[in-house]
């Protein structure tokens, strides 16, 4: 089986055969002329007519191997062979037969070689010639079999990347959940109108992180729409004494892609466990703006001080994991005390 369209295969394949028709007739031009020939376009039309019919039969031979592929050694060595036999006689012939024509039409007399040494002689050449096209058949069939086979290893990395990034991007949502209904059961004998309404933020909120989640990838502005309602109610939980919460985000910011729903868990950390250990205020803060190629995001607050786990806990080795399965190596997180606070950083590159 060739190359599917003839357009990307056929112009180099018959400039290579002019290439080597013209150096070989050039060639023999240089003995024709020593030994007194008359007819300069002699040794044009014997290569020519050579190259013509070694190339058709090539395609052939081409064809043939890619059948025999897979099959038993006992199977392909007849074929081979007799391949080889056909191809002598088919060569002689059809290369014989286009100088006898050309012969002809010019009037003049033309004598080849008696057919058995004319067989021999062009027997010899012919089996030097199977060869050669016969290896690099094979080595084209094999070139193409890798090639096929690293498609398909490629195809079933990302299946199985775009598989897990699923798998962590579902994680998110339940993670959320379980949290934010804990917060608000813990409302639910103080103030039942209070739980009520958040809820309705709640109900609202997941119905946004559900359209979000099957998309995938959206803008950092969508992000942020479902941040704030998550604030919302964060807010209404702890009240304005214990939380105070700023964005800066700017327009080129707003505009940059990153994968749904994370920054969710994140600011959802940074609040309900620090406010919950901090008896005072505490103050969270994120930044995103874009540098060049990459957005970069920032999210402080001064609640907790004391040093992070190892792995940032659950919500932080989830984060990781989806922008490494994202954006391997291109992608960073930092977590740690910085300037009297905890700082999360998170650089996203753009266009990938």
């Amino acid at each position: 089986m060739l190359p599917a369209s003839p357009r990307r295969w056929l112009p180099p394949y018959l400039a290579g055969l002019l290439a080597m028709g013209l150096l070989l007739s050039f060639a023999a031009l240089q003995d024709y002329r020593r030994a007194g020939g008359r007819h300069a376009w002699e040794p044009f039309l014997w290569e020519f007519s050579s190259i013509v019919m070694v190339g058709l039969l090539a395609l052939a031979l081409h064809q043939l191997v890619g059948r025999l592929r897979g099959r038993p050694w006992t199977q392909q060595l007849p074929a081979l062979l007799l391949a080889a036999l056909l191809f002598n006689l088919l060569h002689v012939a059809g290369m014989f037969g286009l100088r006898l024509a050309v012969y002809a039409g010019a009037g003049l007399d033309y004598q080849p070689d008696p057919l058995p040494e004319l067989l021999l002689y062009e027997g010899a050449k012919d089996l030097v010639a199977f060869g050669f096209l016969l290896l690099a058949s094979r080595g084209f069939w094999a070139a193409q079999a890798a090639a096929a086979q690293a498609q398909e290893l490629e195809r079933t990395r990302r299946e199985l990347a775009e598989a897990r990034l699923a798998r962590l991007a579902e994680q998110v949502q339940p993670h959320f959940l379980f949290n934010s209904l804990n917060l608000i059961s813990s409302l639910m004998y103080e103030d039942v109108e209070r739980a009520d309404r958040l809820l309705c933020e709640l109900a609202g909120l997941l119905r946004a992180s559900l359209a979000a989640q099957e998309q995938g990838e959206h803008t950092l502005e969508a992000e942020l729409a479902l941040v704030q309602p998550f604030l919302n109610l964060m807010q209404a939980r702890f009240g304005a004494e214990r939380l105070l919460v700023q964005i800066d985000a700017d327009a080129e910011a707003r505009a940059c892609r990153l994968p749904a729903l994370l920054l969710l868990a994140p600011v959802e950390n940074a609040i309900k466990h620090d406010v919950a250990r901090h008896a005072g205020l505490v103050r969270v803060r994120l930044q995103a703006l874009r540098r060049a190629d990459q957005l970069c995001l920032q999210l402080d607050n001064d609640g907790v001080r004391e040093a992070p786990p190892v792995d940032g806990g659950l919500g932080l080795r989830n984060l990781r994991e989806r922008l490494q399965a994202r954006y391997g190596v291109a992608a960073q997180v930092e977590f740690g005390p910085a300037e009297g606070l905890m700082r999360l950083r998170i650089t996203i590159p753009q266009g990938v």
